[in-house]
């Protein structure tokens, strides 16, 4: 096992919200053999609604979410945290960053992967080249703050993260990784930048509004 090998102490998460298989009990049944595993199962949907669940849950001081799919080789993590990287709050795993390597991605999802991260910096990420790839590395002090004022918890949830990160004036960074197309992936580009427009719009209101201003008192 990876983490086993490691020089760190680590603990590895399992927040299961909406699955329809036996993602559940199979999870339950490795983490009675391995006491570094915490299942928990999350009633609400949404995977923010998990990462939120999983950040709170964590005690480590480097919080790192993965999508399950680990389309980034478990081996990449290294690269987030001391000694490879450390003067930050929050690491984000880039595709598009100088270094980065993409493996069988067909050319229309790559295409339709960037007219959304076009939009996405347009309207609100301005200098940030990938958003949404699913691994992000979190300083606990910085992912309790901004998990506490997250308010979208679906697909979306990535990029209030990061517009929080910056009004909250937190260090973010780009690693690139190697990164492998699964051809299960439930995007769809049409409708998902739809979503997330409108999601983007919310961000811009609840901004207005004073949602996002940090407590100074």
């Amino acid at each position: 096992m990876f983490l086993g090998q490691q020089s760190y102490e680590s603990e590895v998460l399992v927040i299961e919200n909406g699955s329809t298989d036996r993602t559940l009990e199979i999870a339950q049944e490795y983490a009675r053999q391995h006491p570094s595993l915490r299942v928990i199962h999350e009633e609400g949907r949404g995977k923010g609604l998990a990462v939120h669940r999983g950040m709170f849950e964590a005690r480590g001081e480097y919080r790192m979410m993965c999508d399950a799919d680990l389309s980034m080789p478990i081996n990449e993590v290294n690269k987030f945290i001391p000694p490879a990287l450390g003067d930050y709050d929050i690491a984000i795993a880039s595709r598009e960053a100088k270094g980065a390597v993409r493996y069988n991605e067909p050319h229309y999802r790559h295409l339709g992967g960037r007219g959304i991260n076009l939009i996405i910096r347009a309207l609100i990420l301005p200098g940030l080249e990938d958003t949404q790839c699913g691994f992000k590395c979190f300083r606990a002090k910085a992912a309790e703050d901004l998990f506490n004022h997250l308010t979208l918890f679906g697909w979306s949830f990535d990029i209030e993260l990061l517009f929080l990160a910056k009004r909250h004036k937190y260090r973010v960074t780009e690693i690139p990784i190697h990164w492998y197309y699964r051809s299960e992936s439930k995007v769809n580009a049409l409708q998902d930048a739809m979503r997330m427009i409108g999601d983007i719009f919310r961000i811009h209101v609840n901004a207005w509004r004073g949602r996002y201003d940090v407590d100074r008192s």
